[in-house]
């Protein structure tokens, strides 16, 4: 089968987030399963987002692309789509429309242009393939998209890779508790939450680490936050690091932190079960389906820096639960693995 990649979003973990690592790790997933995949690319680039896409969407117009079925990420597609003629698949990862709605200034103005957009796209598409029961929800809600055109397929996580990668990791000896977060600082991210976590968190356990990997909107903020928390020396903004050091990072601790309050699956969780970490997250969107609460983490009320402190200390003071967790988390993110999550989108792009 010919299939063609639509993806406006930038081709690397840091800029592209969560989106490009689950869209890297499906083309590789149906090139593995024999099928030739290919990816529009990118041409000019204005380092304007919003504008970037909405010309690389008129450059697949002009030049349709050619294949058996074309997937578009997100809003891709939407100029092409209503003049296509080959099946279209339309993977929403993020449902933009949401996404706007816990964002505030310039951010929140150009994602709701984008979510109209990705609403044509997800009405102009054959199929609508979402990470989660809650983006399809959402989908059905906002983009009112039909059910029957819906199909809800996790995002893939390729364990064998990830794994082989986290075995090379040397360990860093902390010699502390240390939680871990991983994100891209928008505000829905709630990175603040947890900076005020950790200042009622040290006063229990006055040792503990937290390392926060990533940059975003919210960056200055947090470093503000986190001087005015005088957090020194309990919090460390690593900003965006390589995937070697990701791996030592995950390796290196004891738990992971993601206090987001709207994901639409959140490959940073799967990640973290991969690694072994016990993951504390907010009961919110789709993290209880990613998540099991009391298995393979804890789950706390959003926007509740109490509860995430007091979920911190359960675990950080458990080394048993740390481990019964871990066996869990591991256990459950197999339901995400590559090989599973790729017979399931080829079952989508066949029929």
């Amino acid at each position: 089968m010919r299939v063609a990649v639509l993806t406006s979003t930038p081709p690397s973990p840091i800029e592209g987030s969560g989106t490009f690592v689950a869209t890297d790790a499906l083309v590789r997933g149906l090139r593995t399963a024999g099928d030739d995949v290919h990816i529009v690319p990118f041409g000019l680039r204005t380092r304007f987002h919003t504008l970037d896409r909405w010309l690389y969407n008129v450059a697949v117009a002009f030049r349709p692309p050619a294949a058996d079925v074309v997937i578009g990420v997100d809003l891709d597609g939407f100029v092409w789509a209503h003049r296509r003629t080959v099946p279209f698949v339309a993977a929403l990862k993020g449902i933009i429309a949401d996404e706007a709605t816990h964002e505030r200034g310039w951010v929140r103005v150009l994602l709701s242009i984008q979510a109209r957009w990705e609403r044509k796209n997800a009405r102009r598409a054959d199929r609508v393939v979402v990470p989660s029961r809650y983006s399809a929800s959402v989908a059905e809600r906002v983009y009112a998209v039909p059910p029957a055109k819906i199909a809800v397929i996790p995002e893939p996580i390729d364990l064998r890779a990830w794994r082989a990668r986290l075995a090379r990791a040397p360990r860093q000896e902390h010699r502390r508790p240390t939680v871990l977060t991983v994100a891209r600082m928008y505000p829905r991210k709630r990175i603040a939450d947890l900076l005020e976590a950790a200042a009622l968190l040290r006063k229990r356990i006055p040792a503990v680490s937290i390392r926060v990997v990533g940059t975003g909107p919210e960056y200055v903020r947090a470093r503000e936050l986190s001087a005015g928390l005088r957090l020194d020396g309990t919090v460390e903004l690593l900003g965006d690091v390589s995937a070697e050091r990701l791996a030592v990072e995950y390796a290196s601790a004891d738990c992971f932190c993601l206090p987001s309050v709207q994901e639409a699956f959140g490959i940073v969780l799967a990640e973290a079960m991969a690694a072994g970490l016990p993951v504390v997250a907010c009961r919110a969107a789709a993290v209880p389906e990613v998540v099991p609460d009391g298995r393979a983490g804890i789950l706390v009320p959003p926007r509740r820096p109490d509860a995430l402190a007091d979920a911190l200390e359960a675990l950080l003071g458990d080394s048993r639960r740390r481990m019964n967790m871990r066996r869990a988390g591991m256990e459950h993110v197999e339901q995400f693995d590559i090989g599973r999550v790729t017979r399931e989108w080829r079952e989508v792009l066949a029929s």
